[in-house]
């Protein structure tokens, strides 16, 4: 019997949408569905997800979709569905229970809580029958519903005690580690490299066996520990790992933009699903590579991924939508993939040369079909077709723009079309990277028209944010990540403008921040506000890992604001924020990535860089396409400010470049290579 729809109707998720239809008695969260619980003590049970997640198609069809099943469902249970990418905070709680019960977690994530949203048993994926030494969800939903019955006490006592357990897993940074004091000293980031290069893989590029995730961070902690040090290891590994992901199938050859990770060691089969802030992470990365190196394909591929967003994850007012889905049709990437026949069938007598590159067969090189990924070098490929390599790049191109054709034909994978507010500000700042190692105004004036977007759509008259938007509706109140990476952007555009409002509004956001998410008592912030109330707990994030912990990004953006604005409060803010983590930093860098990009700065020093005179536009553009890390960059407006970096900074006359680093200023310069020069000539005493 087909269903005429639950409550998940009127929702704007398009998650939640997709099981609008489900037999099962969905509520999204809310004070319906947990008065509900309260008043029939019901026990809940909470299911997470997001739109782009695989199995959680997987275990839509063959349970939720199911009638029996959702008869099950909806006699013993008041049954929830939440989006994680709408929902983090909630998200973050009941993962760290599961994990905590089970010792793993991942989505979809099934949870079962007391009437007062206390966890007490979850699981991940359940299958429709016994099986992976799972018990199924019909036997798990049965022996809960019957656990809860007839031996509450058990059940309640054991909610308390998981309760508890999350409430002392934020207990961390309430009393500093004995070594806090030896964090800043150059030994600790040779530890951090040592410990980043024992899971590097040497062959493959990456980090840790499949399935392999980008590791952004690891990777920019490389270019730079290889800027500061010359350590050719450093920079091996680095680029090594962005070729690979670059070849590989992770990366979509044909229409641009990665894929959220790698079921293999060599980067060949993704999961075919596509995030905003991968792409927005691994556009910022290839931007510093670009800046390093001057290779020309890291330009290429920030071009393309760019493109790709533009063309399908941006929303006509600016703001970036969040996902593309992996299936399409019911089959994983079935979009982005290829027969053999199919090829040669479309680009003609080009087809063996194409088919060549990307490795393209008969058989397949994947489940009975070919993802494109490349093998060889170009120049060794056009030897063995005895080609010219420019001839063989121009049909390489042609036969990607014929696959780009066939492709707008094909049904699509779904599009997760909300926008969120942290999501859209990594963006922003990839967009600003992107322009500084590039030089194409058009990125610089896209992060300009989003940043505009964001503020209009997010930020409410009372000045505070949302984290999620769509149909022109904002919801729910913003996070910590939300609002850090917002910080982190503003401050990176007034970087690639000059425009001195933008840290004007990084002030107050600042003090929004601290005003609204402290942690009494430490230096940290809570993921969530001070008045969020349907939450049992207030978490800590501080881990780094495929997303920038919130409060990693605090601390690096709190130490540049304090030497834009002499706040030394600021600044010994930040400098606890590293001290109670202790060496944990410099012992786990690979879970403390931009952590430890945080250290290497405080270690190595800031480079603050004041432009000024006539025009100082015209030295800008050059500046900025400099391999330069941990930079603070001020341009001197015509209207006076009241930022100290900028007090006795002649603003007339010759354009001038002044640096200043560790409390020391130098004369003024008036090029880039002379500013460079300066810089190398302090890296090296």
């Amino acid at each position: 019997m087909k269903s005429t729809g639950n409550r998940l109707k009127d929702e704007t998720s398009p998650y939640l949408l997709q099981h609008a239809h489900n037999p099962v008695d969905w509520y999204p969260w809310g004070p319906e569905a947990l008065e509900k619980a309260k008043k029939e003590n019901k026990p809940i049970l909470v299911s997470i997800g997001y739109a782009a997640c695989h199995w959680c198609h997987v275990m839509e069809r063959e349970s939720f979709e199911n009638d029996a099943t959702a008869e099950i469902m909806n006699t013993h249970f008041v049954n929830i569905k939440i989006d994680r990418e709408e929902r983090p905070d909630l998200d973050h709680i009941y993962m760290d229970a599961v994990q905590a019960m089970t010792g793993s977690g991942g989505w979809p994530l099934n949870v079962f809580l007391t009437p007062e949203t206390k966890p007490f048993y979850g699981g991940t994926y359940f299958p429709p029958q016994k099986a992976f030494n799972r018990p199924s969800w019909t036997e798990t939903l049965y022996g809960v519903a019957q656990a809860f019955r007839e031996r509450r006490h058990e059940i309640d006592a054991q909610a308390e005690n998981l309760t508890e357990h999350l409430l002392n897993a934020n207990a961390f940074g309430i009393k500093m580690p004995e070594e806090a004091d030896t964090l800043f000293h150059p030994e600790k980031l040779q530890e951090c490299f040592t410990q980043f290069m024992k899971t590097a893989d040497r062959q493959w590029g990456g980090f840790g066996k499949a399935p392999k995730f980008p590791q952004t961070f690891s990777i920019q902690f490389l270019l730079r520990h290889h800027y500061f040090t010359g350590e050719p290891a450093a920079l091996e590994q680095a680029l090594l790992s962005l070729d690979k992901m670059i070849d590989g199938g992770i990366y979509d050859q044909a229409g641009g933009g990665f894929a959220r990770y790698s079921t293999d060691a060599e980067w060949l089969a993704p999961h075919f699903e596509k995030m905003l802030y991968d792409n927005a992470l691994l556009v910022s990365v290839l931007s510093e590579a670009y800046q390093l190196t001057h290779k020309p394909r890291y330009r290429e591929v920030i071009d393309e991924t760019l493109a790709f967003i533009e063309r399908e994850m941006m929303h006509p007012g600016g703001g970036f939508y969040s996902a593309l889905d992996a299936d399409s049709e019911g089959v994983e990437g079935k979009f982005y993939t290829w027969s053999r026949q199919e090829l040669e069938s479309e680009l003609g007598e080009e087809a063996a040369a194409f088919c060549a590159y990307y490795d393209v067969s008969e058989a397949g090189n994947w489940e009975h079909t070919n993802i494109l990924w490349v093998r060889k070098p170009m120049a060794e490929v056009a030897q063995s077709l005895k080609m010219e390599e420019a001839a063989l790049s121009e049909l390489l191109a042609r036969g990607r723009k014929r696959l780009m054709e066939i492709r707008a034909n094909r049904i699509r994978p779904l599009l997760d079309d909300k926008v969120l507010l942290g999501w859209n500000a990594l963006m922003n700042t990839a967009y600003c990277k992107a322009y500084e190692a590039t030089g194409n105004e058009k990125y610089r004036d896209q992060a300009l028209r989003n940043m505009d977007f964001l503020l209009s759509a997010f930020r409410d008259e009372t000045g505070q944010y949302r984290h999620t938007w769509k149909n022109g509706q904002a919801r729910y109140p913003a996070f910590l990540d939300d609002l850090a990476f917002l910080l982190q952007a503003m401050l990176q555009l007034q970087q690639v403008t000059g425009d001195l409002n933008w840290l004007e509004r990084s002030r107050e956001l600042v003090r929004l921040i601290i005003e609204k998410y402290q942690e009494p008592g430490t230096p940290y912030f809570f993921y969530t506000p001070d008045d969020q109330e349907d939450v049992i707990v207030r978490k800590k994030e501080v881990y780094d890992g495929a997303l920038p912990s919130g409060n990693a990004v605090m601390a690096i953006c709190l130490y540049h604001m304090s030497v834009i604005f002499d706040m030394k409060e600021w600044k010994e803010r930040s400098l606890d924020m590293y001290r109670l983590l202790g060496n944990a930093i410099t012992r786990y860098p690979v879970s403390f990535g931009v952590w430890a990009m945080g250290v290497q700065e405080l270690v190595e020093g800031t480079n603050e860089i004041v432009l000024t005179g006539d025009n100082p536009e015209v030295l800008m553009a050059d500046l900025l396409g400099r391999y330069v890390p941990n930079k603070v960059v001020l341009t001197t407006g015509i209207k006076k400010s009241d930022i100290p970096l900028l007090e006795g900074r002649k603003g007339e006359g010759k354009p001038s470049i002044y640096l200043c680093r560790n409390n020391t200023c130098q004369a003024p310069v008036f090029s880039a290579d002379s500013l460079i020069s300066l810089i190398n000539r302090d890296k090296k005493q």
